[in-house]
């Protein structure tokens, strides 16, 4: 750690950021920060700090001012260019300069240029940001600020522009306050983050205000995440805002926008069956900063530890007759089946279970876009739609590139993308998502990677949906302009967002209404949301904002395409940043101090670059046999290798799920943990699946009872005399399961429809009977028809 003395980075010089403040206040599922830097120049000479940080990578920069002593200084939106001109004119004359500026190769990263900050001089400065809250599996809404930026790895012959500017210490030498205000339209069930908070506080009866705040002594060594339980969620809603009545007729801050969110849900019919064909391609990412532990806290896996944990449990949830590959990439890459991949049976899947075990973080850098364009390159099986399962910390420079690739070959392909640990890029998770039609996760802090992946998994095995439409339905005299790019992904029960402008008036009907339209398994659907076109009161800009932010990603896209009119689209993206007041790539905040006009003397302005907290390898991991480069294990039985991967954690009784967020307050011990202690010790639910074949049964051995916590004497003798010993095997590990193990049903999900189907296919006599002695055997009271035979 470093030995501070004052605001000094690691090599000793002065550091102008003193503290962070950071405001927050949700409304639904959309949340608005305001985040206040104080920098101070401690120094006897004029500097400039440069500050490269990072922001969720769909947030709407709205807001940029500067406050020095009594006098703010609010900043502008202009041409990115014209806006560098400015502050480096500005900056070179001795005036005071600010400089707001999103990467070019990252919309996730930012950074602020502070000029000309006299000795002794104090700047606070203002950055306001809006973005909207992400749907998680327990369906919580998912706030976080990103307080970590890992350095971005950059390929031989790449210009990394902002990017390479990322300046790291082990310890920040700032501070970080953070309050949040919460209000809903439904009660407000819980809060709870991987950071410790001060009590929720409720501010009226019916819970539907809240206040929280992190407690002090935050030290940036991971991003604050906050997740919101609403009663009620989740419903299909409409918020019109009213436009501003000083813009310019008829742009679109001048007009109404509406926000729709949409949560589509499909026939029961089509969802009581899910797929069993399909090509499963599994792409790791095997460079050196996966070595990082997942976090700070004791027992702390490696991110790659955690990664092949579950990447074995996603081999064990394959369908029979599915085609299936694994890639590991850094700044090469290595494939499980090089040339296509392979039909999924019990040898297969075996051969891929030893491969998993002998990863290692050892292949370098974090070179994504050549296995993607080799895996792009080979063909596909008929009838078997290939899906990307894409596991990474995110640390790369290309971003853009990669989308670029993934939207060019998203008709033949969907990407499921998975964001492991600390300072992962917002932008590239959730942007290969996006444009491979899949769906983004993030697995940050003590987070269980299983239940995130096999959500995603769940969403694989839905039936594809395609022919997506959008129409409106308004009075006469009304026009609606779309402004979010087109819907590619629609998953049940996920949230679809679409922003549009209303133009015009009508005196007829006040109501309006939306329909979206799609093909699920060849059967039109039809999904249809009534809303009212009277504005909402109260809810500011931000709905406009968002829909500006909306309607330059789409500008983005547009920009892209082949035989695109490239200036016209780009003109058309400044002059809906400027008008808005909304950052873009093509466009920074520039506020200039023209009051102030100082002689810089000593020589040109000192440069000082603020740290950001880096998470790294020497620092964090406390295995080294597990290093990079050591090679893979000794030879082990099948048994043996996947136990080596799987999460030490997963070996420890389990009867009820562990906690894995902070509410705030202190967590009794519940006396049932010391009540486990008598009983018989169980494995792990993961021990079990890495027991269980491809074709969904379990052999009768002495592993089996382990996990029991039974002899294997003890299973044989209670088998039914005309049951085969694989599918008692077979039987009692449902009842075990949903006995046991139900609330990390989500992980196991999958290994049970295979295990049910397989029952069903045994012709078994006798069922009823056979599940009563297995629940006596066990020690269950599982019902015969929650087993799914």
């Amino acid at each position: 750690m470093m030995d501070c003395c004052g605001l000094v980075t690691e090599q000793k010089l002065p550091v102008p950021l003193k503290s962070i403040r950071v405001e927050v206040q949700v409304k639904s599922h959309v949340a608005t920060v305001t985040s206040t830097l104080q920098y101070v120049n401690e120094e006897e000479r004029h500097l400039e700090a440069l500050f490269v940080f990072p922001l969720p990578a769909d947030a709407a920069v709205c807001h940029f001012s500067a406050k020095i002593g009594d006098q703010e200084i609010v900043a502008e939106v202009q041409d990115r260019e014209t806006a560098r001109d400015q502050y480096d004119d500005a900056v070179s004359s001795g005036q005071q300069a600010f400089l707001l500026e999103e990467s070019k190769e990252s919309s996730d990263v930012f950074r602020l240029s502070v000029g000309c900050l006299s000795p002794g001089q104090n700047a606070d400065i203002t950055i306001t940001y809006i973005t909207e809250l992400s749907v998680q599996a327990d369906h919580s809404l998912r706030f976080y600020l990103p307080a970590v930026l890992n350095p971005r790895y950059t390929p031989a012959g790449s210009d990394a522009g902002i990017v390479s500017e990322i300046s790291s210490c082990d310890s920040v030498p700032y501070t970080l306050t953070l309050s949040v205000h919460v209000s809903s339209p439904n009660p407000i069930s819980k809060l709870e983050s991987n950071c410790t908070l001060d009590p929720l506080v409720f501010l009226n009866s019916d819970h539907t205000q809240a206040t929280v705040n992190l407690s002090s002594g935050h030290k940036f060594d991971k991003d604050v995440e906050l997740f919101l339980y609403y009663q009620n969620t989740h419903q299909p809603t409409a918020i019109v805002e009213a436009g501003v009545t000083t813009a310019k007729p008829g742009s679109l801050m001048s007009d109404p926008v509406v926000m729709m969110s949409l949560y589509p849900e499909f026939p029961k019919e089509v969802m009581s069956s899910l797929a069993t064909q399909g090509e499963f391609i599994f792409v790791m990412d095997r460079s050196g900063s996966m070595d990082c532990r997942m976090h700070y806290g004791k027992g702390a896996k490696t991110r790659i530890q955690s990664a092949k944990a579950t990447l074995i449990l996603l081999l064990k949830s394959l369908p029979m007759g599915c085609y299936f590959n694994i890639y590991g990439f850094g700044s090469r890459f290595e494939g499980f089946s090089p040339f296509n991949s392979v039909e999924y049976n019990e040898d297969t899947m075996v051969q891929a279970l030893k491969t998993v075990n002998e990863m290692r973080a050892d292949l370098g850098g974090t070179e994504i876009l050549y296995p993607l364009k080799h895996i792009f390159r080979l063909p596909c099986y008929p009838e078997h739609p290939r899906q990307l399962f894409v596991f990474t910390d995110g640390e790369v420079e290309n971003t853009k590139e990669v989308l670029d690739l993934l939207r060019h070959h998203a008709h033949s392909h969907r990407c499921f993308s998975f964001g492991i640990g600390e300072g992962a890029s917002t932008a590239l998770i959730t942007g290969m998502a996006r444009e491979g039609s899949g769906h983004a996760q993030f697995i940050t802090g003590t987070d269980r990677m299983q239940p995130k992946v096999m959500e995603s998994l769940r969403f694989a095995l839905q039936p594809a949906v395609n022919k997506i439409s959008v129409q409106w339905k308004v009075p006469d005299g009304i026009t609606v302009d779309t402004l979010s790019p087109p819907i590619n992904a629609i998953f049940q029960g996920q949230r679809s967002l679409i922003y549009a402008q209303l133009k015009g008036q009508s005196s007829e009907s006040s109501e309006g209404s939306v329909i979206v339209e799609y093909n699920l398994k060849d059967q039109p659907v039809t999904n249809q949301l009534h809303f009212c076109l009277k504005p909402t009161e109260d809810t500011g800009l931000s709905v406009h904002h968002l829909a500006a932010r909306s309607l330059i990603r789409s500008l983005e896209q547009e920009e892209k395409k082949p035989c695109a009119k490239v200036d016209d689209i780009r003109r058309r993206m400044v002059e809906i940043s400027v008008e808005a007041g909304v950052s873009s790539v093509h466009t920074a905040f520039i506020a200039i101090n023209k009051n102030n006009r100082e002689v810089v003397k000593g020589g040109p302005l000192i440069q000082r670059r603020v740290p950001i907290q880096e998470m790294t390898r020497d620092q964090v991991n406390p295995f080294p046999r597990l290093r990079g480069g050591g090679g893979p294990l000794p030879p082990y039985t099948l048994e043996q290798a996947v136990a080596q991967a799987v999460d030490i954690d997963d070996c420890d009784v389990e009867l009820e799920e562990k906690p894995r967020r902070s509410s705030g307050r202190k967590r009794k011990a519940d006396s049932a943990s010391s009540q486990s202690k008598s009983k018989p010790k169980m494995g792990s639910s993961l021990q079990l699946i890495t027991l269980q074949k491809a074709s969904g049964c379990w052999e009768l051995n002495a592993a089996l009872a382990r996990v029991f916590g039974k002899t294997e004497d003890e299973l044989t003798n209670q088998k039914p005399a005309q049951m085969d010993g694989s599918v008692w095997a077979t039987l009692l590990s449902l009842i075990w399961l949903y006995g046991y193990k139900i609330q990390q049903q989500i992980e196991w999900q999958f290994v049970a429809m295979k295990a049910a189907s397989w029952i069903g296919s045994q012709n078994v006599v006798s069922l009823s009977q056979c599940v009563c002695d297995g629940n006596h055997l066990l020690g269950c009271q599982v019902k015969e028809e929650t087993l799914g035979i």
